[in-house]
């Protein structure tokens, strides 16, 4: 068997290359996205890009995650990956550069994380992505990579977050406010009489209003200081008056239009338009542009980060206006903020005018000025703003997304922990508790094993104690929320009863072994039991393999993860016989040579039970009974023990106990129990010896 597995170990040092993964030079990669590409200018910036230039113009950016968003992985160590997008923010490309994944490296090839990177081409920054799971709502699905969920996310998470922040700085898109205002409506049922003075007084209708002396000032210090000043007796006069107000409010529309002219602007407008009303004394807010080319070039207006430019097809003269108090104006003209803009009529807004002086027979300077503008709450519904829920961290989406997983693991500890509290109870019904048993371990192998990975690995223990010695984060461990519950319930179990309750119950691989035995010796296969001096010799291998791999993880994990397939759990959980015929035949045999010796992978290979073994002077309690007859001269729980975990002189070697519960069967059972058996025949006897007492009359 140790011959077996040190040629397995060495077929899988030379497998595919799997253990190899060498830093990869970006720069070829590039230029064979972009071989038209004439340049690929210095990485520069904050954060580093790689800007590629075909002569004058941008082909695209390039970057590695690891210099944005340096993320560790699985192995501690973050994937660095080449990202190239182009100017208009959509995925051109993406590789792996390097990793130290550990579990990548000892199954699966490096061309499926080339395929998983692959599928970022042609998506956009902006999409929100996510990896796996069920189809959500406003997200990207890109599929995920079986054996390797937790390194592919850590991935996807990388590239969005280094995307993101490259696309902003870059300019290619805006920073997202994190609040959601949701469009006010106007209340097309509110409406009052008013005068101009009330309008104007109360902020309905906003004044932009410029003297000379103020537009002059605006031009200090550039090549139109001087050109078309006022005189000293002109600073004063008016420049510039224009009034801005909403139109489509009620109480606005209706008293400067008119019923009938209001009635017939707002039937006209689509869903989401609305009208601006200008009125204007001065400097025409029109200009000459749009008798040119149709666009209004004086004036826009802003909201947020929006800006709403103006064309003849958005204009209308407005011929007379019939509110009381009015002034006259020079100017007036209505405006439609089409739909598109997404115009909110219940958020501020900016009206603002652009002043040229000409500086040349071509060249001009402009300046502008701008005027704000407030709703009044009494014209609009406002909705309350949403303030989405803050973003989860990789952790919390993972345990959110694996919630029924651990639900049900938890369930199968709790139910394990019923077993082992009343386990005198249950062990005096061997029927039922072993139908229980059996059942048990059938989910364990199912739901635990193949349906979600969750094997426990002698490199995990190693995992540990590397990040112990190095720097430690918890957030290593809680990427994968199925291996960290089932070791908070090995841990919870191992300080209470040793490492028995988890290889006897919890683990898949250990399952798998004890239910094929059940299998033989239903189809009535001879077993084969080796003499216990040997059999107690042949402990030892298991706990040589765990000190080599010990020593072989203190210079390299990714090492020691290589020689760690002496266990066949990646071959048969993970990767589920999808890989090399090496490992396949290797985990096979370890599975079948089960029909006629149980477990025979626990009691002499494993190097993950040899660790936990080493807790076993912890635990707290010792629940398995023994009678002063058990080995002296009674040997029926040690012939009965189908692992041997119990020496010929009635000592439970709990080293080696899986925890099964079949002694202590066999300890209640007064028809198999040889003491129990003594007891009740003594009984019998001095029942038959009693003298009956005769009553006297």
């Amino acid at each position: 068997m140790l011959f077996a597995s040190i040629v397995l170990v060495l077929c899988a040092f030379n497998a595919n290359a799997l253990f190899v993964s060498p830093p990869k030079d970006p720069l070829p990669l590039i230029e064979k996205v972009y071989p038209e590409a004439t340049k690929i200018g210095d990485k520069q910036g904050d954060p580093l890009v790689w800007p590629i230039y075909k002569n004058d113009e941008i082909l695209g950016y390039a970057f590695e995650t690891n210099d944005i968003a340096k993320i560790p992985a699985y192995s501690g160590e973050p994937v660095n990956m080449l990202v190239i997008i182009d100017p208009k923010g959509n995925y051109v490309d993406a590789k792996v550069l390097e990793h130290h994944e550990p579990i990548i490296l000892a199954g699966i090839p490096a061309s499926k994380l080339d395929d998983f990177a692959a599928q970022y081409k042609g998506l956009s920054v902006t999409d929100r992505l996510k990896v796996g799971g069920n189809k959500t709502e406003g997200k990207v699905n890109i599929d995920g990579l079986s054996g390797a969920t937790v390194t592919v996310m850590v991935m996807n998470v990388a590239v969005v977050k280094a995307a993101n922040k490259a696309a902003i700085s870059l300019g290619i898109i805006e920073p997202k406010s994190k609040v959601i205002q949701p469009i006010s409506t106007i209340k097309q049922d509110v409406f009052e009489k008013a005068s101009w003075t009330t309008l104007t007084g109360d902020g309905s209708i906003r004044k932009l209003f410029l003297n000379r002396d103020k537009v002059d000032q605006a031009f200090v210090g550039t090549t139109a200081e001087f050109i078309e000043n006022a005189e000293p007796n002109q600073k004063q006069d008016q420049f510039a008056e224009i009034y801005f107000t909403l139109t489509d409010i009620p109480t606005i529309g209706r008293n400067l239009l008119g019923d009938a002219e209001y009635d017939y602007q707002v039937k006209q407008l689509k869903p989401g338009e609305h009208l601006i009303a200008l009125m204007g004394n001065g400097y025409s807010f029109k200009g000459s542009g749009y008798v040119r080319g149709g666009i209004f070039d004086r004036i826009q207006v802003h909201q947020n980060d929006n800006a709403i430019s103006f064309r003849d097809l958005d204009h209308q003269r407005l011929t007379d206006i019939y509110i009381d108090g009015a002034p006259k104006f020079k100017e007036m003209s209505l405006f439609r903020a089409q739909d598109h803009h997404e115009f909110d009529p219940g958020a501020p807004w900016e009206f603002e005018l652009l002043i040229r002086r000409q500086t040349g027979p071509v060249d001009s300077i402009f300046t502008s000025f701008k005027g704000q503008y407030d709703p009044l709450e009494k014209y609009v519904d406002t909705p309350p703003a949403i303030y989405p829920e803050p973003e989860l961290t990789l952790v919390q989406q993972v345990w959110k997304e694996k919630t029924p997983e651990i639900v049900v693991i938890s369930l199968l500890v709790i139910v394990l922990l019923l077993v082992l509290f009343f386990q005198d109870v249950l062990v005096k019904h061997p029927k039922f508790m072993h139908q229980l048993r059996h059942w048990y371990l059938v989910v364990t192998v199912v739901c635990i094993g193949w349906m979600w990975g969750g094997q426990l690995s002698v490199v995990n223990v190693f995992t540990f104690l590397n990040s112990l010695m190095s720097k430690f984060s918890w957030d290593l461990f809680l990427l994968d929320p199925v291996i960290f519950t089932l070791w908070c319930a090995a841990a919870v179990t191992i300080v209470l009863w040793g490492r028995a309750v988890y290889c006897g119950w919890l683990c898949p691989f250990g399952a798998l072994q004890e239910l094929v035995n059940v299998l033989g010796r239903w189809l009535k296969l001879p077993q084969i039991e080796l003499p216990f001096a040997v059999h107690e010799r042949l402990w030892a291998i298991k706990y040589l393999i765990l000190l080599g791999l010990f020593g072989l993880s203190l210079d390299s994990l990714a090492l020691a993860e290589k020689f760690a397939e002496v266990e066949p759990f990646k071959t048969t959980f993970l990767l589920k016989f999808d890989r090399e015929w090496p490992f396949v035949i290797y985990a096979s045999a370890l599975i079948l040579i089960n029909l006629v010796n149980r477990k025979t992978f626990c009691r002499y290979l494993c190097p993950l039970g040899a660790a936990l073994s080493f807790s076993n002077g912890i635990r707290l309690f010792d629940w398995l009974k023994r009678r002063k007859e058990c080995g002296q001269p009674c040997q029926t729980c040690a012939k009965e023990c189908e692992i041997q975990a119990i020496y010929p002189n009635g000592e439970i070697n709990m080293r080696e106990c899986h925890y099964c519960l079949d002694c202590q069967v066999t300890y209640y059972d007064s028809e198999k129990c040889p003491p129990l058996k003594k007891m009740a025949y003594k009984r019998r006897k001095n029942k038959e010896h009693e003298i009956p007492v005769t009553e006297v009359a």
